[in-house]
Formats: C-alpha cells, sequence, structure tokens
C-alpha cells in the first residue's frame, strides 16, 4: 500500500489527492519555502501547469496566497515602511491612474482627508482644479504642493514627526481629526490583503488612520498592487469597512474575485 507522505520538490505522491488535499498540502509546503514556482508544484503533486493555476487561484481568491510572475508566494511580514523618498521614485503610472479614479469622488467645496503617502499626493492636482475645497492632512509633502494654492483651505492634523515618512503621526494628530468632519478620506496603504485588511509595521499612524476614517461620511482605499499580499504587525482596518479600495492593474484576478465576493467594493485603475 503506497504511504501518504507529505510531498517534497524531488518527488510527486504515489496516490493522487483530491483538490482540497492538495491545496492544503500547497500551503503547507508554501509556509516552508515562502515562495514556489509552478513547475516546482507541477512535479510535487505530480498534477498538469493547468491545474496548478486553477489551485492557486482557488488558494489566491481565499486570500490565502499571492500570484508572483511563473509562481505563488504565501504572504510575507512588512517590518519597517520605507521612506518617503524611495516611494515617490516607484509605480508613477500606477499611483497616477489610481488618482485619475479617486478624483471621481471630489466635487467643489469638499472637505478631503489625505493620508500620508506618494499615492494621495497624486490626488493634489485634482484638487487644485476645483474651487472652495478644504483639505485635512497628516502629509507634510502635502501641505507643500498646496503651500501657494491660496484657493485651497488646508488644514495639517500636527503631531509627532515621522521623519522617515515625512507626516504626523500619534494621538495628538489623531486628537485633531476627532474635532473634524470630512466629507471623503483617502487612506493610503503600505500593506494590505484580504485576511488582515490594512496594516502597517508602524503603530503610531494607526490610530491617525482610524481616526481619519471615523471622520469621514465616505472613505476610499488607495493601494498599489504592489503591496498586496503583504501584512504588517499592527491592524488598522478590514477591507470591508471601506466604502471603496482602488487599486491598479497588477491586482491579479483572482485577488480580485476574492475581495469583491467579501463584499468590497473595488476598482482596478486602468493605465494608458
Amino acid at each position: 500500500m503506497p504511504s501518504h507522505t507529505e510531498p517534497g520538490a524531488s518527488a510527486a505522491l504515489d496516490t493522487p489527492l483530491i483538490p482540497d488535499q492538495r491545496r492544503e498540502s500547497m500551503l503547507r509546503q508554501l509556509r516552508r519555502h515562502k515562495v514556489l514556482s509552478v513547475h516546482q508544484l507541477t512535479v510535487m503533486f505530480d498534477c498538469s501547469h493547468m491545474t496548478v493555476r486553477r489551485d492557486i487561484a482557488v488558494l489566491e481568491q481565499a486570500g490565502l496566497v499571492y500570484s508572483v510572475p511563473g509562481g505563488v508566494r504565501i504572504a510575507s511580514q512588512l517590518n519597517s515602511e520605507p521612506s518617503h523618498q524611495s516611494k515617490a521614485l516607484i509605480e508613477q503610472p500606477q499611483k497616477q491612474a489610481i488618482a485619475v479614479c479617486a478624483a471621481a469622488f471630489l466635487r467643489a467645496g469638499m472637505t478631503a482627508y489625505l493620508d500620508a503617502g506618494t499615492t494621495t499626493l497624486t490626488l493634489v492636482p485634482h484638487i487644485l482644479a476645483l474651487s472652495d475645497m478644504t483639505v485635512v492632512t497628516n502629509d507634510f509633502p502635502i501641505v507643500q504642493e498646496l503651500a501657494e494654492a491660496t484657493h485651497v483651505n488646508v488644514i495639517h492634523t500636527g503631531g509627532m514627526l515621522d521623519h522617515a515618512n515625512r507626516s504626523g503621526v500619534g494621538g495628538l494628530a489623531a486628537a485633531t481629526l476627532r474635532h473634524i468632519a470630512v466629507d471623503v478620506a483617502f487612506i493610503s496603504a503600505s500593506s494590505w490583503d484580504l485576511r488582515r485588511g490594512v496594516t502597517t509595521p508602524s503603530a503610531p499612524k494607526v490610530e491617525v488612520k482610524q481616526a481619519a476614517m471615523a471622520a469621514a461620511a465616505q472613505t476610499v482605499l488607495l493601494a498599489t498592487s504592489s503591496k498586496y499580499g503583504t501584512f504588517g504587525l499592527y491592524k488598522v482596518a478590514r477591507l470591508e469597512q471601506f466604502d471603496h479600495v482602488i487599486s491598479d492593474e497588477g491586482l491579479t484576478e483572482a485577488a480580485a474575485v476574492g475581495i469583491r465576493e467579501a463584499g468590497v467594493d473595488l476598482t482596478i485603475a486602468k493605465g494608458e
């Protein structure tokens, strides 16, 4: 009688597994190896590329794994956030596309909260094109961009300075937001996924983001696809707590399906 041992990279199972068993075994292997190629999985489970990709799609819809070119990975932890300077240099087309979709939530005369981040920063030109706007933000680069725009009212939250991200964080910033009512809050994310929602490795950021969401009549998450499938130590909010989520075309179809099936209103921003 053939034994039913956990498959390894060098040998396939003697007895085929049913799909649920195979996917559970895939998860165990991914927890061990972190990243595996489609070819490695076909060898491990003695099945076709099509079967492996179908299994990956099912697991990805559930928010358990995340596709990478040629393979799949398990969720990875983000231990620290990159600096504002390093973030400003990457993914500009994706951020611009997200900003175009986010601008649809803006109207003249609104009060909008812009969370600290380079994705929310791309919304500034859209705000400048409107009249009688008030912007509330904890982000110093956003304030700098609006400093000469005398037709825009600007409120900075203050708070403890996060030097790397050039923003105000902590209890003082959150306290300011508790005294302000905003029409729409655009929240940024350094890490997000379906299972954990929006997370951050920086504890002082949590209270500010949560206070901004509580102050807003409408909340919109702006998050690039490259940050999907990563998580930080501290939880901010579930995806279901946002009225809308906007990401870019890099988000896989399986991930998008899983997010929408969870009842989240997701928009994929199309690049030019």
